[in-house]
């Protein structure tokens, strides 16, 4: 991991330009424009240059100019060798101005390829190149040691704290844009599990609708072999025509309860009880419920007494709402029939999958369906959900 430190690159999402805040470009531009006019000034200002050797110092000027720029995209696009060949000729620029007598162009020229090569190139060749460009300017300056070691540790210090900063600017740019990630991959898998719980509540309210249907159909055709009354056998039709109104009601009904326009559950199973001949005890405080578990005491309700149409027909029926702390309970129970009358074809006539669908959507919700025979001869379902 350390060796790999040494010579790892800075961070690219540091070093974009889209990084940088408004003012923070701003400032980094108007930074450059002073540093350039100042050393203009600074080079002309003594009046020593005229003719040819004040177009020399310019010619100096411009190519450390754009001898830094070339070397600041090469760093940037983290190529090595000519980022090294970029700093070894800017050092060379130094030395010849110093030569030449142009002090303060040489020296911005090794302060700024210092503070660069610490900020922009691996931490191994940052060494290299800012010790060089460092070393040039303590060979040649006539300073106090003190002042030497002091602008030397202050440069290497900025250095560092200007490449920490990038690290960091690079660390909070990837941690947003992980963040952005996870948000939209959160937002993609909750429409998913939103469209599969609109998938799931569609599939129950017609798989209850076209079952009791169904039953109805069933019964009408087995007394039409039977030579029934025709009365009764219209009777058994209009029932079927009316489950499939039901059937639309119950669908729009259950798109409402997607967006939490539910009917309250109790007004609900006043109205399947009343409907399906099925007494109807309500214990504990009634209140209102989370939009899932009303759903889940919905459609059990509805899937068990419709069962018991079609494999017990003629039962007596009764459905039990308990509102419990923490949870409710439905409990749907039919008891043996007065009379032997046999489920016969009826009871083939749904699709099988509806204790598995019950079961399913209450442990989807951490709760728990049981169903099973009683004693008796009836069968019982219960249902327990949080809520």
């Amino acid at each position: 991991m350390t060796g790999w430190y040494w010579t790892r690159w800075p961070s690219r999402e540091g070093l974009e330009r889209e990084a940088d805040s408004g003012p923070r470009r701003v400032l980094t531009v108007l930074g450059r424009v002073v540093l350039i006019v100042s050393v203009t000034w600074g080079t002309y200002a003594g009046g020593k240059y005229h003719g040819w050797a004040a177009v020399a110092a310019g010619a100096g000027l411009v190519a450390m100019v754009g001898l830094s720029a070339a070397y600041l995209h090469t760093a940037r696009e983290q190529r090595l060798r000519p980022s090294l060949g970029l700093a070894a000729v800017l050092i060379g620029v130094g030395w010849l101005a110093n030569h030449g007598e142009a002090y303060l162009l040489a020296d911005v020229t090794w302060y700024g390829l210092a503070v660069m090569a610490l900020v922009r190139l691996p931490p191994v060749p940052a060494l290299l190149v800012a010790g060089a460009a460092l070393g040039s300017y303590t060979a040649v300056s006539w300073a106090s040691w003190l002042s030497i070691v002091s602008t030397v540790g202050g440069l290497t210090l900025l250095g560092f704290l200007l490449r920490l900063d990038i690290e960091a600017r690079g660390t909070a740019r990837r941690l947003l844009a992980q963040e952005r990630a996870a948000r939209a991959a959160e937002a993609e898998s909750a429409a998913l599990a939103e469209r599969a719980r609109i998938a799931r509540e569609i599939h129950d309210v017609l798989a209850h609708s076209l079952s009791a249907q169904l039953v109805h159909l069933e019964a009408a055709r087995l007394m039409l072999d039977a030579g029934t009354d025709r009365e009764q056998i219209r009777e058994r039709v209009v029932a079927a025509r009316r489950m499939a109104q039901d059937g639309l009601a119950e669908t729009r009904q259950a798109l409402s309860a997607l967006r939490g326009e539910l009917t309250p559950v109790g007004d609900f199973l006043v109205e399947l009880t009343g409907r399906e001949r099925a007494s109807l005890t309500v214990t504990g405080t009634p209140r209102p419920l989370a939009a899932e578990a009303a759903l889940a005491v919905r459609r059990t309700a509805q899937e068990a007494v419709t069962n018991v149409r079609k494999h017990a027909p003629g039962a007596r029926c009764g459905v039990e709402l308990r509102y419990l702390p923490g949870a409710v309970e439905l409990e749907v129970r039919n008891f043996r029939a007065p009379r032997a009358e046999a489920p016969g074809e009826l009871s083939d006539s749904g699709s099988g999958y509806g204790l598995l669908g019950m079961r399913e959507r209450a442990e989807l919700l951490g709760g728990t369906l049981l169903a099973g025979p009683e004693d008796d001869g009836g069968w019982r379902v219960l249902l327990r959900v949080p809520a």
